[in-house]
């Protein structure tokens, strides 16, 4: 790969199968996810009630807040619940999400340790349902649901947050995969522009490989010291296979689907996103580019899911 460093970075990147976001939109989104099908994955809520129908696990859905005056109701609503996430249902790159781990005196104490009283609460509600948050800024609703109790495999490298796993799936067939580790830096949330861990995933053997963060190659977490490469990630065909099958959820080409691995329920679909970012390249060391065309030019994809897992372990 020495004859890399001979070519401008313009070449470079395209020798490494890198895709820019202007090929994306173009020849992915816009080619393959029909605007119509937008709304099944830009509401949390819609995606959740798709995924109970058919049969894919997601996170218990506590509550509904769809106008202010529920909010005067929240410490009747919240009461059975010690532990409980608030998002916006069309929120995106993780804002406006709220985690509380446990109740103290009549107070809530969020990821990052700090506590907050009920106005709070209802403050940062009552902002949700503004549109805060939401894409387009259009008015929103709030869900609270269970908090995912991640797997023990993550225990030394993720900080005050539950790490996420994001693959992204072509036309029904996962080609890329990482893991999105939270950080002091990141308030505890699983997204990289907030200066989340991204590790590769080796889609064939489901083992970490690489760590970035910010710009940096990394192979211990940053606040916890941990090592971050060479984790095997439990359950990892099923994995596989329930992103394989959002595909046929929400009958979209291009998408990215977020899996969180809880301690007790296994694998669970968190969501999905219509226009995934391409940081997931960066994390793996690999261009997406040479995975794409290898999906695009097969005439026929697999209707079986098992099928399509055995085709995205054979693209390394």
């Amino acid at each position: 790969m020495k004859w890399l460093n001979l070519l401008s970075p313009g070449q470079r990147l395209r020798e490494l199968g890198i895709m820019g976001m202007n090929r994306r939109n173009a020849d992915y989104i816009l080619l393959y996810n029909p605007r119509r099908n937008f709304p099944l994955v830009d509401d949390k809520r819609r995606t959740k009630e798709l995924a109970l129908a058919a049969g894919i696990a997601v996170p218990r859905l506590y509550a509904v807040i769809e106008i202010e005056h529920q909010v005067d109701g929240l410490p009747q609503l919240l009461a059975p619940y010690e532990e409980f996430v608030v998002k916006p249902a069309h929120g995106s790159g993780g804002e406006g999400i709220l985690v509380v781990t446990g109740t103290v005196n009549g107070r809530y104490r969020r990821a990052n340790g700090l506590l907050e009283d009920e106005d709070d609460l209802k403050y940062h509600i009552s902002n949700i349902l503004s549109g805060m948050y939401s894409l387009g800024g259009l008015p929103d609703c709030a869900l609270i649901e269970y908090r995912v109790d991640f797997d023990p495999i993550f225990d030394g490298v993720s900080y005050r947050g539950v790490p996420d796993i994001r693959t992204v799936v072509f036309r029904g067939v996962p080609v890329l995969a990482m893991i999105r580790l939270p950080t002091r830096l990141s308030d505890g949330k699983a997204n990289l522009h907030q200066g989340a861990v991204g590790v590769g995933i080796n889609l064939a053997s489901g083992q970490t490989t690489c760590g970035v963060w910010h710009n940096d190659t990394i192979d211990h977490h940053p606040d916890t010291g941990g090592m971050i490469t060479g984790l095997e990630i439990p359950h990892w065909d099923q994995i596989l296979g329930l992103t394989a099958r959002c595909h046929d959820l929400v009958g979209l080409g291009y998408i990215g689907v977020d899996i969180v691995l809880d301690r007790t329920l296994g694998p669970l679909m968190l969501e999905i996103n219509a226009r995934p970012g391409l940081s997931i390249q960066i994390a793996n060391g690999l261009g997406l580019l040479p995975r794409l065309r290898k999906i695009e030019a097969l005439k026929n994809i697999p209707d079986s899911i098992q099928e399509r897992v055995a085709l995205a372990k054979s693209l390394i």
